[in-house]
């Protein structure tokens, strides 16, 4: 009888720290960038990406990585003022 006590108090634990744990990894694949001045983090995914895309476009500079990208400070401003909306035309 114990057995059984201790085999559903296991299950109980497990059912209760699975989510947990999922939630935990949710960027675990994303490279994440400081924005100094907002003091927030910028987890780089594809619709980030896209919307640095569309800010390069929107100043007609050419394509250069993020990781490259030297005005970092310039693009945390222009994504934080017109929030994450990417207009396709």
């Amino acid at each position: 009888m114990k057995h059984l006590l201790i085999l559903g108090a296991l299950g109980i634990a497990a059912s209760i720290i699975a989510p947990v744990a999922a939630l935990a990894d949710d960027h675990h694949r994303e490279k994440r960038y400081y924005d100094k001045s907002h003091h927030d983090y910028h987890y780089w995914n594809d619709g980030e990406d896209r919307q640095y895309r569309a800010y390069l476009v929107e100043r007609h500079q050419a394509y250069v990585p993020f990781v490259q990208y030297r005005h970092r400070r310039e693009y945390f401003k222009y994504h934080h003022e017109h929030g994450f909306t990417v207009g396709i035309r």
